[in-house]
């Protein structure tokens, strides 16, 4: 019988329930999460009303009248569209037409914290794109791509809460 809490798994044997746990899983200390997904576009105004077309509702405000980059609230993620050149930049990677114009983002609750989890990468096999350091908005950030060249950030977002189970919240 399931009831708050349980989910059905169809294994024989277990008696089909599992207990939700309200944190996220984890492998040996980085929690099993996407926080973040930006997508790098050629031009962020007009990527903005395409999202917003589909219905997509963001906070683009960031103190200018027309943004440099955009955030919508995707459910538990958050989804940013920044210039794919910027993006580049900013991840320390050259875009040859070959990058996929996205970088993975993980977020965690502090700056120690980001650190930790790029040493785990790394010696995980990660490459170290850029090591943790202040950003300028304000947060701390590193960089880190998998053995197959996905770029990851790890940031600290004083102004973005994460809940208990794991999500990326943008500020109200």
């Amino acid at each position: 019988m399931s009831g708050p809490g349980t989910r059905r798994t169809g294994r024989r044997g277990t008696g089909g329930r599992v207990t939700v746990s309200d944190r996220a899983p984890t492998v040996d200390g980085m929690e099993q999460r996407l926080s973040l997904v930006t997508l790098g576009v050629a031009d962020v105004p007009r990527a903005h009303a395409f999202y917003a077309a589909l219905g997509w509702r963001s906070r683009a405000d960031l103190g200018n009248d027309e943004a440099d980059i955009v955030f919508i609230q995707a459910g538990g993620i958050v989804v940013a569209l920044w210039s794919r050149a910027a993006l580049a930049e900013d991840t320390g990677v050259s875009d040859t037409g070959g990058w996929g114009g996205i970088t993975l983002a993980h977020n965690v609750r502090s700056p120690a914290e980001v650190d930790a989890v790029l040493q785990e990468a790394v010696d995980a096999g990660a490459t170290l794109l850029r090591a943790g350091a202040a950003t300028f908005w304000g947060g701390y950030n590193g960089l880190f791509a998998d053995p197959d060249g996905h770029c990851w950030e790890i940031a600290h977002n004083p102004s973005w809460p994460i809940t208990e189970d794991g999500r990326t919240l943008l500020a109200p």
